[in-house]
């Protein structure tokens, strides 16, 4: 306890505590205080000595806060309450009296304690608050002397230039003869053609195929489709058409439905469902790679297969999966747009196709070698 700052002038006047204990009458001696009975005393009536409270020591000695700017901090004489102003209104003080109202936090504290930098940030009244003033806030219209967005253009508009944006709606085409050759082998000969064209943008194209086969001076088969195709994923899309057979008896119409694409490590599958009236339904499937030796020598592998679920004795197909052919095929890219290849194919048929083919006195299985070429614009 700091004595320098007791009043010793007021304790001479201070009045000595009244016991609520009763004075021995006149003429009885004082009883000392160590041989006091206790029995009789009245413990509920008697008060603990409170203890002074804690004066702060001056500013002077008071150790630095860490993260404090002391040279913001008024140390001069506590201000004294404005008596004309309510008790509520005072300014906040603490037991030192200082005036904490008007102090700021240093931008070092600031930036110790998180909080966010403040111009003057006040704990005073609620008038204070509703008179600070907000910077300029981002948003709103225009200076009416803004400058013209569009002036570094020197007034030129945006506008589509032809032939200088590949744009999703840009229509393009190609044809491609895929193969193009002569076949020859078991004491026969014949001719092979299966190509495609298509015309469109990037999401839809109108298809054109066809697929035929000669052998011996006479058309065994002809497919031809047309195809509405509709892009739905990258690399894939799907066909919706009609299908035309002819060759091999009387001509046959279809209904076709398909996807198309481009599956993982570069598979170029096609797969494609057809239905005709009366109950018919037919299934083909195609699959081809690319193997590069280099980028002009090229070997594909191909693989087709059909399917029937009804026989067809014109036609020489029966029901169930009719076919399947493997063919390998080395070509030579003297331009990507002309390329000549050799190669061979393998036929077989299955089920009650092979029946019927052995029934005209063919064979279920042929093996020919090919030559042709391969063309595109």
């Amino acid at each position: 306890m700091d004595h320098s700052q007791m009043d010793h002038s007021k304790m001479s006047q201070a009045k000595p505590r009244q016991s609520n204990a009763r004075k021995p009458a006149a003429g009885q001696p004082v009883k000392d205080q160590s041989s006091m009975d206790h029995s009789g005393m009245d413990h509920s009536q008697m008060t603990m000595p409170v203890p002074a409270p804690a004066v702060p020591a001056p500013m002077s000695q008071q150790q630095p806060m860490q993260g404090m700017d002391h040279s913001q901090m008024d140390h001069s004489m506590p201000r004294q309450l404005d008596s004309t102003k309510p008790a509520g209104e005072q300014p906040a003080k603490d037991q030192s009296g200082m005036d904490y109202s008007q102090m700021t936090m240093p931008p070092s504290a600031q930036a110790s304690s998180g909080a966010k930098p403040q111009q003057a940030m006040t704990h005073g009244t609620g008038e204070a608050m509703g008179s600070m003033q907000m910077g300029p806030m981002q948003g709103g219209k225009a200076p009416a002397d803004a400058r013209d967005p569009n002036a570094y253009g020197e007034g030129t508009r945006h506008a589509k230039l032809p032939g200088n944006a590949m744009m999703d709606d840009m229509p393009f085409g190609r044809v491609l003869i895929d193969s193009a050759e002569l076949s020859r082998g078991d004491g026969e000969h014949g001719q092979n053609l299966d190509a495609e064209a298509w015309y469109g943008g990037d999401y839809n194209k109108v298809w054109l195929k066809a697929q035929g086969e000669r052998t011996g001076g006479r058309l065994e088969s002809l497919r031809t489709e047309a195809l509405w195709d509709r892009a739905f994923a990258p690399f894939w899309s799907t066909q919706l058409g009609v299908r035309h057979d002819t060759g091999g008896g009387g001509s046959r119409n279809w209904l076709a439905a398909g996807v198309r694409g481009l599956a993982p490590y570069w598979f170029d599958v096609e797969a494609t469902a057809y239905a005709r009236p009366g109950g018919e339904f037919a299934a083909r499937f195609d699959a081809r790679y690319e193997v590069l030796f280099t980028q002009r020598l090229i070997l594909e592998p191909q693989l087709e297969g059909n399917l029937y679920s009804r026989a067809d004795r014109g036609r020489g197909t029966g029901t169930g999966l009719s076919n399947i052919e493997f063919g390998l095929r080395l070509r030579y890219e003297i331009r990507r747009q002309f390329a000549p290849y050799a190669g061979v194919t393998w036929n077989r048929r299955l089920g009650s196709t092979a029946d019927l083919a052995r029934a005209r006195g063919e064979d279920a299985t042929t093996f020919r070698a090919v030559a042709g070429l391969r063309l595109w614009y």
